[in-house]
């Protein structure tokens, strides 16, 4: 029995993508999606993105619910995109050197998760 214990994905931390990494396949794709919760893969002109949206009361709380995901894409060199409106923030991750999705950006998925249910609102 291995007594290694297995962290949560938001334990990684995470460094840029290099441009030789490779591409996760469909299989670990679906084996990490499993581990997070509501994010959905979208295809889009720039590869496959893990997307989700997140609910607050205002825009106030969704503009500090942005600085603080700044804070932690900083902190793991991996940037997503983020669409910020009344209520709402839409996150978007993937890996821009590879043109698709990474481990890493399924660390940072749970990571925003992580932020999101431990937020002041």
């Amino acid at each position: 029995m291995n007594n290694q214990t297995t962290k949560a994905l938001w334990q990684y931390q995470c460094k840029a993508t290099p441009k030789t990494a490779s591409r996760l396949a469909a299989d670990e794709i679906k084996s990490l999606l499993l581990q997070l919760s509501d994010w959905h893969i979208v295809d889009c002109e720039t590869g496959q993105q893990l997307k989700k949206s997140f609910s607050f009361s205002n825009f106030v709380e969704a503009i500090r619910f942005a600085d603080t995901l700044s804070e932690v894409a900083e902190a793991n060199d991996h940037h997503p995109a983020l669409l910020v409106e009344y209520g709402k923030v839409t996150v978007s991750w993937w890996s821009h050197s590879i043109g698709g999705l990474h481990h890493n950006d399924f660390v940072l998925a749970a990571k925003t998760d992580r932020a999101y249910l431990i937020d002041d609102r």
